[in-house]
C-alpha cells in the first residue's frame, strides 16, 4: 500500500456473548463456538458484565525492560526498502561520494521500487532502448506528460545503475566519465538526508538505534585474523538486520575518536585516500599500476585504495570518477568483501527500567503530545489510520516500547492465583479458581496441556504485556500452532488482525513474494514476530482477514495456525496463555512436519505428550481419550514403518532410552531440530550426534552397523497403549447401547427405576462427556420424579393447588408412557374414571340451578372442571353489565372519563358474550363522543394565538353539557366564559359612568383579557388606549424628570407636602422617601376630579407652611452674619450630611447650606455678553440658587407644559399624573397673573425705570474707558467659543476686585410692597414651572438689597477651583453646567420671541390663560 493511500479498515470478526451458564465451562464453550470462530481466524468474548477480576499485580514491586520497536521497520515492504537504501548509501559512502535522494512532485524518489520495476522491464539497456521511462513514471505513480520519464532515467544512471552492476558483479569497459551538476553537491550529502541510520546509537533516554544487535561490540580480532584482513579493525557491521555486512565501513581515525584515552596514530598510519602523484622514490615506481587497464600512465589520475593499496585511474573506474574523491576510499575489491548474507532482525532492549507509574506517564505524555489532545478523546479510527501511515513511511521515524513477554511467574499474575504467596479473599478465591483464569486455563482437565509437567512461559505459564500506543505485535501463528487467549486487565483497547487456518499458506505465500529479500536468508522469518504487512495489501491478494478492538475485560481467542497480529491503542496491561483441546492433536503433529521442514526447535515433544496422556488412559475426559487414540493409531502405524526401514538397512542394534529424563539439547535431531521421543538413531562413533529416524541417511558416514535404536517403548507396548486407550474410548459406546436399550423398552419389558439410576451413576463415574443420551437420561428421571411428586400430591390431596383435567390427563399419559414401572399409575387411573362422571354431570345440569352452588359443588372436586371456568365467566359477565346499567343509570353518581375507562378496561378482562360486546361498543361510543369534545375543549383553551369569539365557545359549551359525561376541560371552557361576560360588565360598567375611565382600571381589565381564551373586540380598544397613556406618561417623565431622578412623575407634578415635613424634622436628611400619596387620597378618591383639585389646594397651602417653617429652621443655623456659617459648627449641611466647611452657599428657597464640590452652583455671569458690558449691575449676576431637593425638577416652560394638557385632553383614559398636571399649569397660571398684577403697580414700574437709568448711566461711563472695557470684555472676537471661554475666564477673575466696590440697595420699596413680591417670589420658586416673572421679582429684590457680598466671593472662588480641576469629573460637571445655561437661555430668547410687547404688560400671560381655559372647557 502506497503511503499516500487510507487505511481500509477489514471487517470485524465474531463476538461472543456466553451467559452465566454457558460461561461457567470455558473449554466447552469453546469448542461449541468453534465451528463459527474458527472461519475467521480469531473471536472476541465479551464476559458477563458481573465477571469482574481483581487486579492482583503488585504494582510498586513491578518493574520491566520494554522493547524498543521502530515502526517503519516493522513493515516487510518499508523494511526491504530502507535495507536496500542502507546498501545503496553505504555503496556510494565506500565510494566516497555521499548520496541524495531527488525529489520529484514534491516528494522523495522511491529507489528501490524504481530499480525493481527497470529490473522487471527488462533491465536498464532494454528499458532505454524501447523507450519504455515513461512506462516507468507511470508505474511509480507519477502523472504523465511532465517528461518525468527522461528525469527518472538521469536518476537512474547516475545513483542506481553503478550500484546494481556492483551487485550483478558485472563489468563495463572504460568510458568516460560523464559530468553532472550536481556531483560535487552530492558528494557533501548524508545518504537519504539523514545520518546512516545503522551508526546512530540509541539514547538513554528515548531514541533508539535501528536493529536489536546492531550495537553489540564486536570480538576483538586475533593477531591472526589481523594477518589475513588488515581491514578488519576499519569494518563495522550493520545492516537492515541485527547485523548485515558491508554497510558501516568507518575509517579508524573516525572509529579511535571514540576513547579519549588512547592516542591518535600517528600521521603515516592513518589510511587515508590520496592521488599518487609523488614519483620521485624509485622503490615505488613498480607499484603505479590501473588494476583494470594494467598502464601506469597518467598517474595524476591514479586513485589509492584505503583497503588494499592497489591503484586504479578515475576513468577505469565503475562509474568513473571525474574528481578525485575526498575522503577515504576502497577499490571495487575491497566493496565486494562487504557483500554478506544479512542476519536475523531482531527488537532492542530498552536501557531504562520502567514501573507501571513511569511508563504509563511516559505512554500518555507522548500519545497526548503527537496527537495534540487528550488521550481519551482520541478516536481508535485515527490512532489505526495513523500506525499504517507510519509503518509505511520511509521518511518519518516514530519509535515507541513495548513490555512484551514478561514472565508472570517472576513478576506476578494480573489474576489471583492460590500460591500461599499472600492471603486471598472470599472473591479472590473465587476468580483464583475460575476456567477464564489464564493461570488455571491451561491445566483444565479437558485440556492437552495439563499433561506436561514442566511449566513452558508462555504457553502454560501466562507472559504480561504493557503496551502503549502504536507498540505492536506482528504477524505470527501460536508455538505448535496451539490456541491462544488474551485477557485485557485494564487500559485503553488493543487492535487485533487474523487470517484463519485456512489461508495461512496463503498469507505466507503473498508475504514471500512481495519481500522475497527478508526471507532469503530467514525462512521463519514468520514466526520470530517481527515483521507485519498492512491487511489491505493481504486482501488486495486474496487473504480474507478481520479485525477487532479489545477492550478492558474483553478476550481475545485465536485458534490453531491462525496468523493474527495488531497494535495497542494507548497505555494499557494485558495476559496471554496458550492451551490445547482434544481438536488440536491432528493440527500439532502437522506443526511439527512443518518444523521438521523448517529445521525449527519444539517447544516440547508432541510424541511424548501423546504416550504421556496414552499410558493413564482413565485419568481422560473421553473426547479427549477418543482423539488421542486416532492420534496414537497414526503415531504407532508410523513408527512402525520407520522401523521396519531400519531393519531393512540392516540396523539390528537397539536400546532403551527414558528420553524424557534427558535436557531437550542432547535429545534433538540434529538434522532437523526435532526433539526425539519415541526413537532416535544413533551411531557409536559420533556419540555426540543423533538423528531422528526420518533423517536416519543424514547421521553419518560410518556403516552400518555402528549404528544403533534407541527407543522409548517397544512396539508392543505402543500397541497395548493403543489398545487401552480404545477400551477407554469404546466404553462409551457400550453405555450407549444399554442407555438406548433402556428407555425404549415397550409396556411388560419395563426396567426398574434404579437400573436408570445405575446407568447414570456409571457416565459421571467414567465421565462421559454431554451428550444428546445423557440429556435424555437425565430428562427421563426428571420425568419420572416429576410424576411421583404428582401421583403422591393427588393421591393423598396434599396438594398445594388443584390439578386441571388436561393435568390430570397428561400426567396419566406421561406415566404410562415412561420406560419404568411407576406404582401409583393404576391408583391415579382410578381417581381420573370417579372424578370424569361429576365433570361431565356439570355441563347438563340444569339452566334453573344458581350459578353460585354449582361453583361451590366444583370446588369440591380434587380436579378442576372445565365448566367451572364457564360458570365463573358467567359470574363475571353479569356482575360487570350491572355495574355498567348502575353507572349509566338515572340514579348513578357523576360518570367521568376515568370511570368510562375502567369499565372499559375491566369489560376486556370478561368473558365475552353478546350482552358484553353490545355494552362494550356503548361505552367506546359514548367514550369516543366525550373524548372528541374534551379535546376541542382543550384546544380552544390552550390555543392563545387563535381566540374563538364568545358566541363560538357557548354553543360549543352547550353542545357539550348534552352529553352524559362530566368533562373538565369543558367546565373550564365554561369557567372562562363567565368571566368574559362578567369581563364584558365590568367595562360597560367603566365606560358608562360619570368620568372617564382610570388607568389602572384600564390596565386590570387588559390583564384580566388576556388571560382569557376568547377573542373579544373590545379588548383591542383598552390595549391601544393604555398603551396611548402610557405613551403619554412617557412623554410627561421625560419633559418634567431629571436623568437618574429619584423622584417618579406623580411625585414632581404634586405639592411637595411630606417630604417638607420631614425636612422640617430633620433638615440635614438626604435619603429619600418612597414613592407614597402626596396627596392623602385613597384609591376610590383618585377616580373623583372634584377631590383631587380640593386634595391639590390643600397640598399648596401644606407645601407653603412647611416651607416657612423649614426655612426658619435652616436660618437659625450659625453663620457668620447671616449669610455665612461657623466653621465650628457642629451641626452638618449639604446633601452629604457632612460638617461646614469653606465654600458654602445658601439656598434661596430652604435657605440650607450646601458646599461647592457636592451640589453646581449657578455661573455667575448668566448671559455672558450682557453682564461683561455692564458690570457693576450686580443685581444681573446669576447668584440665585435652589438646592437638589428644592428643584426636583426640569421645570420646563409654561407653553411645553399646555402642549402637553392638549394631549392629555385626547385620552379617553383618565391618569393621576394628569389631574396633578392640571392643578399645577392652574396654579402657574393663578400665580403668573398676581405677579403681574404687582409688578404693573405704580412703585414696582418706578423701580423698574430707575434700574433702567442706572444701567444706562453705568453703561455710558464704561463707554469713556475703553481699556477698561477691553479689560472685562476681552478680545473682540465674542463669536469663538473658544475666546468666549476665555472672556468668560478673564472676567469672572476680574470680577473678585469689584465684588467690594459694589454699592445698594440701588432702588426703594416700600415694605408692603417688599413683603408681595418675597411672597410671590417664594410661591413662584415652589413652581416646578419656569415662568420669566421669577427673574423679574428676584432682580426687583435684589436691587432693593444690599449687594451680597459674602455670597459673591464664594460663588467666584468655587468657579475658580472648578477651573482649575482637570479631573474628568469636574470637566463633566463644567459641561452639564454649561448646557444646562445655554438651554435656558434658549428658553428665555424664544419666550422673548414670542412677546410683542413689555414682558409684564401681559401678552403672554393672556395667550397661555387663554389656552388653558379653553382645555379647561374641553
Amino acid at each position: 500500500m502506497d503511503g499516500g493511500e487510507e487505511f481500509v479498515p477489514p471487517p470485524e470478526c465474531p463476538v461472543f456473548e456466553p451467559s452465566w451458564e454457558e460461561f461457567a465451562d470455558p473449554l466447552g464453550y469453546i469448542a461449541k463456538i468453534r465451528p463459527i470462530a474458527e472461519k475467521s481466524g480469531i473471536c472476541k468474548i465479551r464476559p458477563p458484565p458481573d465477571w469482574q477480576p481483581p487486579f492482583a499485580v503488585e504494582v510498586d514491586n513491578f518493574r520491566f525492560t520494554p522493547r524498543i520497536q521502530r515502526l517503519n521497520e516493522l513493515e516487510a515492504e518499508t523494511r526491504v526498502k530502507l535495507n536496500y537504501l542502507d546498501r545503496i548509501a553505504k555503496f556510494w559512502e565506500i565510494q566516497a561520494s555521499s548520496l541524495k535522494i531527488p525529489n520529484i512532485e514534491r516528494r522523495s524518489l522511491d529507489l528501490f521500487s524504481l530499480a525493481k520495476i527497470v529490473t522487471d522491464e527488462g533491465g536498464f539497456e532494454a528499458v532505454c532502448k524501447e523507450r519504455r521511462w515513461a512506462r516507468v513514471a507511470q508505474k511509480l505513480g507519477y502523472p504523465p506528460g511532465k517528461n518525468i520519464g527522461s528525469l527518472l532515467r538521469s536518476h537512474y544512471e547516475r545513483i542506481v545503475y553503478p550500484f546494481e552492476l556492483f551487485q550483478s558483479g558485472a563489468s563495463l569497459p572504460p568510458c568516460k566519465p560523464r559530468l553532472y551538476d550536481s556531483d560535487e553537491i552530492d558528494r557533501e550529502y548524508k545518504p537519504h538526508s539523514i545520518p546512516l541510520r545503522q551508526s546512530v546509537p540509541p539514547s538513554k533516554m528515548s531514541s533508539y538505534g535501528r536493529r536489536a544487535n546492531r550495537l553489540k561490540p564486536e570480538p576483538e580480532p586475533t593477531e591472526e585474523d589481523i594477518e589475513k584482513n588488515p581491514e578488519l579493525k576499519k569494518l563495522q557491521i550493520y545492516g537492515a538486520g541485527p547485523k548485515m555486512m558491508g554497510l558501516g565501513l568507518v575509517p579508524r581515525d573516525k572509529t579511535r575518536k571514540k576513547d579519549p584515552d588512547i592516542p591518535p596514530p600517528p600521521p603515516n598510519l592513518i589510511m587515508t585516500m590520496r592521488l599518487r602523484r609523488n614519483l620521485s622514490n624509485p622503490q615505488f615506481v613498480d607499484s603505479f599500476v590501473c588494476r583494470m587497464c594494467g598502464r601506469g600512465d597518467e598517474d595524476e589520475k591514479l586513485l589509492l585504495c584505503d583497503g588494499c593499496e592497489d591503484n586504479y585511474h578515475t576513468f577505469c573506474l565503475i562509474p568513473p570518477l571525474s574528481d578525485p574523491p575526498k575522503g577515504n576510499w576502497r577499490c571495487p575489491k575491497c566493496v565486494a568483501e562487504c557483500k554478506k548474507p544479512t542476519e536475523a532482525f531482531g527488537f532492542e532492549q530498552a536501557t531504562r527500567e520502567y514501573t507501571l507509574q513511569s511508563f504509563g506517564e511516559m505512554a500518555d505524555t507522548f500519545k497526548a503530545d503527537y496527537f495534540n489532545m487528550p488521550v481519551h478523546m482520541v478516536p481508535t479510527e485515527l490512532v489505526e489510520r495513523e500506525f499504517w501511515r507510519l509503518v509505511s513511511s520511509i521518511e518519518e521515524d516514530v519509535t515507541v516500547e513495548y513490555g512484551a513477554d514478561i514472565h508472570s511467574k517472576e513478576f506476578g499474575s494480573g489474576f489471583p492465583v492460590n500460591n500461599g504467596k499472600r492471603h486471598l479473599s472470599d472473591e479472590e478465591e473465587e476468580y483464583a479458581r475460575s476456567g477464564w483464569n489464564l493461570n488455571v486455563m491451561p491445566v483444565l482437565e479437558q485440556s492437552v496441556l495439563c499433561h506436561i509437567n514442566a511449566d513452558i512461559s508462555g504457553m502454560k505459564v501466562p507472559w504480561l504485556y504493557v503496551g502503549m500506543v502504536f507498540s505492536a505485535f506482528c504477524w505470527h501463528i501460536e508455538d505448535h500452532w496451539s490456541y491462544s487467549i488474551n485477557y485485557l486487565h485494564w487500559g485503553e483497547p488493543k487492535t487485533w488482525y487474523g487470517v484463519p487456518s485456512s489461508s495461512a499458506l496463503k498469507l505466507e505465500a503473498v508475504m514471500k513474494k512481495l519481500t522475497p529479500e527478508l526471507f532469503e536468508f530467514q525462512p521463519d522469518l514468520l514466526h520470530q514476530l517481527v515483521t507485519i504487512m498492512n491487511p489491505n495489501i493481504l486482501m488486495s491478494h486474496g487473504v480474507p482477514v478481520v479485525r477487532t478492538n479489545q477492550c478492558a475485560g474483553e478476550f481475545v481467542i485465536t485458534f490453531p495456525r491462525a496468523y493474527h497480529s495488531g497494535f495497542n491503542q494507548g497505555y494499557n496491561f494485558a495476559e496471554a496463555v496458550n492451551f490445547c483441546t482434544a481438536d488440536w492433536l491432528p493440527t500439532g503433529r502437522s506443526c511439527i512436519e512443518h518444523y521438521r521442514w523448517l529445521r525449527r526447535y519444539c517447544v516440547f515433544s508432541h510424541e511424548e505428550l501423546t504416550c504421556k496422556m496414552a499410558a493413564c488412559p482413565e485419568k481422560l475426559d473421553l473426547n479427549l481419550a477418543a482423539a488421542t487414540h486416532r492420534e496414537m493409531f497414526i503415531i504407532v502405524q508410523e513408527e512402525r514403518k520407520l522401523r521396519k526401514s531400519l531393519l531393512e538397512r540392516g540396523i539390528k542394534e537397539a536400546e532403551r532410552e527414558a528420553f524424557e529424563l534427558l535436557p531437550d539439547d542432547e535429545r534433538q535431531c540434529d538434522k532437523c531440530k526435532t526433539t526425539c521421543f519415541l526413537s532416535a538413531l544413533a551411531c557409536s562413533n559420533c556419540q555426540e550426534r543423533l538423528v531422528c529416524l526420518y533423517h536416519s541417511q543424514d547421521l553419518c558416514s560410518c556403516p552400518s552397523e555402528k549404528l544403533y535404536l534407541r527407543y522409548r517403548y517397544t512396539l508392543d507396548e505402543l500397541l497395548a497403549m493403543l489398545h487401552r486407550l480404545k477400551v477407554r474410548a469404546e466404553s462409551f459406546d457400550s453405555w450407549a447401547n444399554r442407555v438406548k436399550e433402556a428407555l425404549e423398552q415397550e409396556e411388560g419389558n419395563k426396567i426398574d427405576i434404579k437400573d436408570l439410576e445405575v446407568l447414570k451413576g456409571e457416565a459421571a463415574d467414567k465421565k462421559f462427556p454431554n451428550n444428546e443420551l445423557l440429556q435424555r437420561l437425565n430428562t427421563v428421571l426428571a420425568d419420572i420424579h416429576k410424576c411421583e411428586s404428582s401421583s403422591t400430591e393427588l393421591l393423598g390431596n396434599s396438594q398445594s393447588r388443584r390439578m386441571s383435567l388436561e393435568e390430570l390427563r397428561t400426567l396419566v399419559n406421561t406415566t404410562q408412557n415412561l420406560p419404568c414401572v411407576m406404582k401409583q399409575l393404576e391408583e391415579v387411573q382410578v381417581r381420573r374414571r370417579e372424578n370424569r362422571p361429576k365433570i361431565w354431570d356439570i355441563k347438563y345440569l340444569s339452566s334453573g340451578l344458581k350459578i353460585q352452588a354449582l361453583l361451590e359443588e366444583g370446588a369440591s372436586l380434587p380436579v378442576v372442571a372445565p365448566a367451572c371456568e364457564l360458570l365463573s365467566g358467567l359470574q363475571e359477565q353479569g356482575r360487570w353489565l350491572g355495574e355498567v346499567r348502575r353507572t349509566l343509570g338515572p340514579e348513578g353518581s357523576e360518570v367521568t372519563l376515568d370511570v368510562l375507562r375502567n369499565l372499559m378496561e375491566s369489560g376486556c378482562n370478561v368473558p365475552q358474550s353478546v350482552s358484553v360486546e353490545t355494552a362494550m361498543a356503548e361505552l367506546q361510543e359514548l367514550l369516543t363522543i366525550a373524548e372528541r369534545w374534551e379535546e376541542k375543549a382543550q384546544i380552544c383553551l390552550e390555543d392563545s394565538r387563535q381566540k374563538h369569539h364568545l358566541s363560538t365557545l357557548e354553543a360549543i359549551v352547550n353542545e357539550a353539557q348534552l352529553i352524559p359525561v362530566q368533562l373538565p376541560n369543558i367546565l373550564s371552557l365554561q369557567a372562562c366564559l363567565s368571566r368574559a361576560r362578567a369581563w364584558v360588565t365590568d367595562l360597560e360598567e367603566i365606560q358608562n359612568g360619570e368620568h372617564y375611565p382610570c388607568l389602572d382600571d384600564l390596565e386590570g381589565l387588559v390583564a384580566i383579557g388576556r388571560d382569557l381564551p376568547v377573542n373579544m373586540e373590545e379588548l383591542k380598544q383598552l390595549e391601544l388606549q393604555v398603551a396611548s397613556a402610557h405613551s403619554w406618561r412617557e412623554k410627561a417623565s421625560k419633559t418634567f424628570l431629571k436623568k437618574n431622578s429619584q423622584h417618579s412623575l406623580l411625585e414632581v407634578l404634586c405639592p411637595c407636602v411630606e417630604k417638607s415635613k420631614k425636612r422640617e424634622e430633620n433638615s440635614l436628611g438626604t435619603e429619600e422617601d418612597s414613592d407614597v400619596n402626596l396627596l392623602g387620597l385613597t384609591a376610590q378618591d383618585l377616580r373623583d376630579p372634584g377631590a383631587i383639585v380640593m386634595a391639590f389646594k390643600e397640598g399648596e397651602r401644606q407645601e407653603k407652611e412647611a416651607l416657612l417653617r423649614l426655612q426658619q429652621v435652616n436660618l437659625t443655623k450659625p453663620g457668620n452674619g447671616g449669610s455665612a456659617p461657623s466653621l465650628t459648627s457642629s451641626q452638618s449641611v449639604c446633601v452629604c450630611n457632612g460638617p461646614p466647611r469653606p465654600l458654602l452657599h445658601r439656598c434661596h428657597l430652604c435657605k440650607d447650606w450646601f458646599h461647592g464640590g457636592c451640589v453646581p452652583f449657578p455661573a455667575l455671569l448668566g448671559s455672558l455678553e450682557t453682564n461683561l458690558t455692564k458690570p457693576l449691575c450686580w443685581w444681573d449676576w446669576n447668584t440665585r440658587f435652589l438646592c437638589p431637593r428644592c428643584q426636583r425638577s426640569r421645570r420646563p416652560r409654561l407653553e411645553t407644559i399646555l402642549a402637553l394638557l392638549v394631549a392629555l385632553q385626547k385620552l379617553p383614559v383618565r391618569l393621576p399624573e394628569g389631574e396633578a398636571l392640571q392643578c399645577l399649569t392652574e396654579r402657574a397660571i393663578n400665580w403668573q397673573g398676581r405677579a403681574k398684577q404687582a409688578l404693573d403697580t405704580p412703585e414696582v414700574q418706578r423701580a423698574l425705570e430707575r434700574l433702567q437709568q442706572v444701567e444706562e448711566e453705568m453703561s455710558s461711563i464704561k463707554e469713556e474707558e475703553p481699556e477698561e472695557k477691553n479689560k472685562w470684555n476681552g478680545n473682540t472676537d465674542v463669536n469663538s467659543p473658544k475666546k468666549s471661554e476665555e472672556k468668560a475666564a478673564n472676567g469672572v477673575e476680574s470680577l473678585l476686585s469689584l465684588v467690594p466696590c459694589l454699592k445698594g440697595p440701588v432702588i426703594d420699596l416700600t415694605t408692603s410692597t417688599r413683603a408681595q413680591l418675597e411672597e410671590l417670589q417664594l410661591e413662584g420658586d415652589l413652581l416646578e414651572v419656569m415662568l420669566d416673572q421669577t427673574h423679574s421679582i428676584y432682580r426687583i429684590l435684589q436691587a432693593a438689597s444690599q449687594p451680597p457680598h459674602d455670597a459673591l466671593h464664594t460663588l467666584i472662588q468655587v468657579r475658580e477651583e472648578s477651573r482649575g480641576s482637570k479631573s474628568k469629573d469636574s470637566r463633566r460637571k463644567r459641561k452639564s453646567q454649561k448646557t444646562e445655561s445655554e438651554a435656558k437661555s434658549t428658553e428665555a430668547t424664544e419666550c422673548k420671541k414670542t412677546k410683542s410687547t413689555d414682558p409684564h404688560t401681559g401678552t403672554h400671560w393672556s395667550q397661555a390663560h387663554i389656552l388653558f381655559v379653553t382645555i379647561k372647557c374641553l
